[in-house]
């Protein structure tokens, strides 16, 4: 592994890509061109040995057991816990909780946070390029506690209305909850701004931080957001584990999200107390195997140069954008002036799910559709998108490749 780490560090592509076994296979007798990272990112070896090292050698429930495989499984979440916390720059270890995902982190917030501490005509400001994640918890909780959800708008570019943001806010504001990077537009938005401007509002703000932690450095508290959510699928880790990581304050003061096992401290007929930070939100056994291979993939992450990776990356989507554009009769979606991960786009005449098709006949993996974002869809009065997403190991040729399934696309569609 020594080598290979070397190697990584100089930014040798071909010994980045070779650490992603699924980039070698064929799909339709074409070498695989995998452009759907927003959706989920490719594995390295590490994470995938880490699942079968725990479920051949150590497989054990934690926190229950005194016997020797309870307590290693137990070791090793809970360093993946560790690792999340300075993966995020976390002041502590407790304000990290591991959820499903992105999407349990968010209900998470809405549904226990919203118990405590929404009440009728407070107001949740969301804004127009969400994640249905980040829409219809917060269309549940406002419904129940009879509060007002008002939405940022955005301008053709796919950029943030500040103005109108700042417009929105008052003292009626109780939660501010948007994306970091939007999963259809690639738009980064300045989340340091928002969560200045709803605190001083008096608001709290969950940052959604699904697209943003494959292709940016996070610190928390430097954002000073109030919680950040995010899914290890994304950033090169196994489905169905994630964070919530939420100020300590604020976990304390909210209600448990779901009752069962861990989360108590003790439970009698007459009365149930709760267990500490950060357990009391991780209710039953968890998915201890994806938590512990997560932690395989920070430590993968670490051996990387994650600065070369990110030039790499901003190249990668300079030349894309370009090279998409040359196509012609291209319709871009999306062109804000700070962007990452995603090129989304129309070619004019033809249905997105069409072209994708013709795309995966020559190897070539693109999301189509709506990307669960359908109110951004219908701002712009279309109903999908192609969506090229990238990652680490993606390379110029890979584009080129695209941008020849494209022309060919186009000539049989329009």
């Amino acid at each position: 592994m020594e080598a290979v780490t070397n190697t990584i560090q100089t930014f040798d592509i071909a010994s980045l890509r070779s650490e992603f076994p699924v980039l070698n296979v064929q799909v339709n007798n074409k070498p695989l061109v995998y452009l759907d990272n927003a959706a989920t990112a490719q594995k390295p070896k590490a994470v995938i040995e880490s699942l079968e090292e725990y479920y051949r050698n150590y497989n054990a429930n934690i926190h229950r057991g005194i016997h020797s495989l309870a307590e290693k499984a137990t070791a090793a979440y809970e360093a993946t816990r560790t690792q999340v916390q300075h993966f995020l720059n976390a002041g502590s270890r407790e304000e990290i909780i591991f959820t499903r995902g992105t999407t349990e982190s968010v209900n998470l917030v809405a549904a226990a946070w919203g118990k405590q501490f929404l009440n009728e005509g407070d107001e949740v400001i969301i804004s127009t390029m969400e994640h249905h994640s980040n829409i219809v918890p917060w269309q549940i909780i406002c419904e129940e506690k009879k509060a007002i959800l008002k939405v940022i708008p955005i301008s053709d570019e796919g950029e943030l209305d500040m103005d109108a943001y700042h417009q929105l806010l008052s003292p009626k504001t109780k939660m501010v909850a948007v994306t970091h990077i939007s999963n259809s537009l690639g738009t980064i938005n300045p989340v340091k701004e928002i969560t200045a401007a709803a605190h001083k509002a008096g608001a709290v703000v969950l940052i959604d931080g699904a697209q943003s932690t494959p292709h940016m450095t996070i610190n928390v508290q430097d954002l000073d957001c109030d919680f950040f959510a995010f899914s290890a699928h994304k950033v090169y880790g196994p489905t169905g584990a994630g964070v919530l990581y939420g100020k300590k304050a604020l976990l304390e003061a909210m209600p448990p999200y779901q009752g069962g096992g861990e989360m108590i401290g003790g439970v009698t007929f007459e009365k149930t107390t709760y267990n500490e930070l950060p357990y009391k939100f991780e209710a039953g056994t968890p998915n201890i195997a994806d938590v512990i291979a997560f932690g395989a993939t920070l430590s993968f992450l670490k051996s990387v140069d994650l600065k070369l990776i990110r030039e790499h990356e901003k190249a990668l989507l300079q030349y894309a954008t370009e090279q998409i554009q040359s196509v012609g009769d291209i319709r871009l979606i999306g062109t804000a002036k700070q962007k990452a991960g995603v090129v989304s786009f129309l070619i004019e005449g033809a249905h997105p799910q069409d072209v994708g098709v013709l795309l995966d006949q020559q190897g070539i993996a693109v999301r189509t559709g709506h990307h669960c974002t359908q109110p951004l869809m219908d701002r712009f009065g279309i109903p999908g998108t192609v969506r090229a997403s990238f990652a680490m190991y993606n390379t110029f040729e890979e584009v080129d490749r695209l941008v020849a399934g494209l022309q060919k696309a186009k000539k049989m569609l329009i």
